[in-house]
């Protein structure tokens, strides 16, 4: 049984070093009653699961963000390894298509512990002339939405979306899709190449579940002072 969307800390601070003793001196700066940690492809391909169980020991609950894209029992193996390590949450990219996504989650039901499984609809680096170079029609939000319906009905817990898309998905799917939004900037940060931003407050009052936050986090002089300030800023 997965848990349930919402519960616990909603700011999932991005480890995306290089490195694996940056991330780790990151975590040890950090306080996991305040925030999940996501773990991606370059991190992971150079501490693999040793580091997630790292984490984990510090009591940080992992987002594994690895946007498996494959054939679907290829993704189906790879999910059932990710509930095996233990990681709170995996994420597949919706455009792997129906099986693939149905693949993904009839594997992670059979888990003990499943974690929460999340569809990537698009990048929020995309823009909609980035979607006619690769040759798909139509504006980024509404392919967001298809793509999200997609993953709803495959059975997916929800989607990975622009803070900008939240508002409509959840009118569309309800409080019990979850929605995982990147593109966080506090308010005064800058974008970097982040194209599709919002503030955390303006994130979670348009829908959002949970806010995955990197460098206004990693890259303050005081990693947790910086958490806890966007924290108060919510709450504010």
């Amino acid at each position: 049984m997965a848990a349930a969307p919402g519960a616990g800390p909603r700011i999932i601070v991005a480890l995306d070093f290089a490195e694996v003793s940056q991330a780790m001196a990151m975590a040890a700066r950090l306080n996991p009653d305040l925030c999940r940690l996501k773990v991606g492809k370059e991190l992971f391909t150079r501490g693999g699961p040793a580091l997630v169980e790292a984490l984990q020991a510090q009591g940080f609950q992992v987002f594994l963000d690895l946007k498996f894209h494959d054939i679907p029992t290829t993704v189906a193996q790879a999910c059932k390894a990710a509930a095996e390590l233990g990681v709170w949450m995996v994420n597949v990219h919706t455009l792997g298509g129906r099986k693939m996504l149905e693949a993904a989650r009839a594997a992670l039901d059979k888990s003990a512990r499943r974690p929460l499984l999340i569809g990537v609809t698009l990048l929020t680096s995309m823009e909609d002339g980035d979607l006619r170079d690769i040759g798909i029609g139509g504006a980024v939000e509404e392919q967001v939405v298809r793509l999200a319906g997609l993953a709803h009905q495959s059975g997916l817990d929800g989607v990975v979306c622009s803070a900008q898309e939240a508002r409509s998905l959840r009118v569309r799917h309800g409080p019990g899709f979850c929605l995982v939004a990147p593109g966080i900037r506090p308010a005064g940060s800058a974008t970097q190449d982040q194209r599709r931003v919002m503030t955390p407050r303006e994130a979670l009052h348009a829908g959002a579940d949970y806010l995955v936050i990197g460098r206004p986090i990693t890259q303050a002089h005081d990693p947790c002072q910086a958490l806890e300030n966007i924290l108060a800023e919510i709450e504010s």
